[in-house]
């Protein structure tokens, strides 16, 4: 990018200013004095004469400038998600587009009804009196309601706006009160009562919809779904129609609260184009197939007001002309696998825990099975790894190998069809780090799970790892269309990665200070993490800027690598988290692995069969959690110091050794506070929960008095 040195320059002063820009605005930028820059205080982005001149905008009828190129996917002529969605309509109207369970049948609903739906609902929210621009609030698990909500709520001139359904009802407050929501659609009573708690805060509020269950009380502007999509089913089209047409790419049309791990949320603005085009250049990448050649299929799962469940679930299905079908609400506490079976997806995508779970359980069904058995499978895995891994560093192979064809005979086919992923050719992690054990232990069972990279403000996707490109640990290359710079890189080439696309977002909803912290002068997304590219390309994540460990002594430390390393040394850990920023050493905080609450989703204090089966081996007689924290079993505590002593044996300095650690006395979970909606480590958090044991690693050992040391204690 041209203006990669001008922003270097800039960023080392922070200075991040624009001239009003001359259409069609390439950014100038002004050189201030620091004297001359607190007395001109930058522009607001729309208090310029021109809407649409600017790479960005915190309002929220702002339009920005959007980031096209002369040829190739970035020249993509802008669509709105209406135009997307009546093209597919088009093309594919009588094909499959959403299935549901309804008790032990399975409902589908095709393009053309699913269109119709929407601008019903469109209708309805209008009749309701959503205000343009406003937004309109989903709580609750994903359904098809959830999603002719969110697109209704777009083309009714609306914000889409997903809210976590693990969220208080102060967090829907914020939320709801921060979008304007003039709306607000609810699953069932236990999400009703969170907002009822909190209606008097909201003035906005002029309506709420419950999509699940039958309503337990009656109460003035509350409605059932089957109430809501009647107000507009006689409507006449005309208001519909012209604010559609009104509608411009490069305007907001969905706002992903960020789960702040620090301070409020902020409303991540995604315009028409940012969604569409993503689809459309995502969709390039992964080489989806269009409907009337092999409609793809996925299972929807995934918290949908993360932009990772939305992009794969909702856009990316839309253009291709996809069908998605819904998960049970308790998939991740066990039912996920029973659906896989049914609908047995062409793509998916898990969370790392996702993954880890299907690991964890293969793994003690395989510790049961029989010896032959267990030695075909082991020779198999061994097959699997190395021609993967062969197929990696080569490419793709003309002819694979006999031993390979045999095992996949034997053993791989099997396991995917166990696991629903027989039809699966394109299996993605992302959202959080995964261990490079569980991507071996997949990839010897052929089946190679990509990575990918993105955040919220990158409409999802910005890397991806495909089938014949693809490294271990790497996120992948670069979607087709934008660009990845390395900023400030040190000598091995590590530095903050930054995004440029028309995928990066248009700002944060009234956060003018928050957006420019995101966006630099020339409209690059600074990611907050760190990482390099190999000699081929392939993105490699080495930590989060704000989750580097800087010790007392001045060392820089990113933690994950270590915690990776704690936990494919001993397995039997479920969390490890690396404490030692502005201390003089390292330490760990450690959580064993244990069974989960179906109900509730809490860790509980059993330990896992996988779990028992290491105990056993190591000579401890350990069943229970309790049992083993605390330094209450001698035997396990030897085991898990020795696994560290081998990590600290690889340790790149002194200061990279952990020297204390302890095991707490219960798993981290999305209950307890510790993990993020999307199993991510929320550091500050747990800083706080467990700040007695951090503070017991530093407490400073008293010196004895003795008459060698006639010293007091201090």
């Amino acid at each position: 990018h041209t203006h990669m040195t001008i922003a270097a320059i800039l960023n080392t002063c922070h200075i991040h200013l624009f001239e009003a820009p001359k259409p069609p605005c390439v950014h100038s930028v002004l050189h201030y004095t620091d004297k001359e820059q607190s007395a001109t205080p930058r522009p607001d982005s729309l208090s310029l004469h021109t809407k649409g001149t600017e790479l960005w905008t915190t309002h929220r009828d702002g339009e920005v400038k959007l980031r096209m190129g002369e040829s190739g996917p970035e020249a993509e002529p802008p669509l709105t998600v209406n135009q997307m969605f009546t093209s597919t309509v088009q093309r594919f109207g009588n094909y499959n587009a959403l299935g549901w369970k309804d008790g032990e049948q399975w409902k589908t609903m095709t393009y053309n009804e699913y269109y119709k739906s929407c601008r019903t609902a469109a209708k309805s929210f209008l009749k309701l009196g959503l205000e343009r621009y406003h937004g309109v609030g989903i709580l609750g698990f994903n359904s098809v309601e959830w999603f002719i909500a969110d697109i209704g709520a777009i083309l009714a001139g609306g914000f889409a706006v997903g809210i976590y359904t693990t969220n208080s009802p102060e967090a829907c407050q914020y939320v709801a009160e921060n979008c304007q929501a003039n709306i607000l659609v609810v699953e069932n009573h236990k999400q009703l009562q969170k907002i009822l708690q909190v209606q008097d805060k909201l003035p906005h509020l002029k309506a709420i919809i419950q999509y699940k269950d039958e309503l337990k009380e009656k109460k003035p502007n509350l409605y059932t779904w089957a109430e809501f999509m009647e107000l507009g089913r006689d409507e006449p089209d005309a208001q519909l129609d012209d604010i559609i047409s009104s509608q411009k790419p490069n305007q907001c049309c969905t706002l992903i609260y960020t789960s702040g791990t620090t301070g409020q949320p902020k409303g991540v603005m995604l315009s028409h184009d940012n969604l569409t085009w993503t689809a459309f250049a995502t969709g390039r990448d992964v080489s989806l197939t269009d409907a009337d050649k092999l409609q793809e299929v996925v299972v929807s799962y995934l918290p949908l007001s993360h932009i990772a469940a939305q992009m794969i679930d909702v856009w990316l299905p839309m253009k291709a002309g996809g069908v998605t079908y819904f998960a049970q609400p308790d998939a991740l506490k066990g039912s996920l696998v029973n659906t896989l079976r049914e609908i047995r997806p062409t793509a998916f995508m898990g969370v790392p825990r996702v993954w880890e779970k299907m690991q964890e359980k293969m793994k003690s069904i395989g510790a049961k099975s029989s010896t032959v058995r267990r030695k075909v499978a082991s020779w198999a895995k061994d097959v699997g790894l190395q021609t993967n891994l062969n197929k990696m560093d080569n490419g793709s192979l003309s002819r694979k190998p006999l031993n390979y064809r045999l095992a996949k005979r034997l053993v791989f086919r099997k396991v995917r069809k166990a696991l629903g992923l027989d039809r699966c050719t394109r299996c993605y992690t992302g959202a959080a780090p995964i261990t490079k054990d569980t991507l071996e232990f997949f990839l010897s069972l052929d089946i190679p799970l990509f990575e990918l990279y993105g955040m919220s403000e990158s409409s999802g996707p910005h890397t991806i790892s495909l089938p014949d490109a693809f490294r271990l640990t790497s996120c992948g290359k670069v979607i087709s269309g934008c660009k990845t710079k390395i900023f400030n890189p040190d000598a091995d080439g590590n530095g903050e990665i930054c995004f440029w696309g028309r995928h990066v977002f248009m700002g944060y909803l009234n956060m003018p200070d928050k957006t420019e912290e995101a966006l630099d002068a020339d409209g690059w997304l600074h990611s907050g993490d760190l990482g390099k590219h190999d000699q081929d390309d392939f993105l490699f994540i080495t930590g989060r800027i704000k989750e580097l460990i800087i010790t007392a002594g001045g060392e820089n430390i990113p933690p994950v690598p270590i915690e990776d390393a704690v936990k494919e040394a001993v397995p039997l850990i479920s969390n490890a988290m690396l404490i030692g920023d502005k201390r003089k050493f390292l330490s760990m905080l450690l959580t064993i692995k244990c069974q989960v609450n179906n109900e509730t989703g809490a860790p509980e204090d059993e330990l896992t069969p996988e779990a028992v089966e290491l105990c056993r081996k190591l000579g401890s007689n350990s069943t229970r959690v309790s049992e083993i924290a605390g330094g209450r079993d001698r035997v396990v505590y030897a085991a898990i110091q020795e696994g560290i002593n081998r990590v600290n044996e690889k340790a790149t300095s002194n200061a990279q050794r952990i020297q204390k650690w302890t095991v707490l006395e219960k798993d981290f979970s999305i209950l307890g506070g510790e993990l993020g909606p999307t199993m991510k480590l929320k550091r500050p958090v747990v800083m706080k929960m467990y700040k007695d044991q951090i503070e017991n690693f530093y407490k400073e050992v008293l010196t004895p008095t003795t008459p060698d040391n006639p010293l007091p204690p201090k």
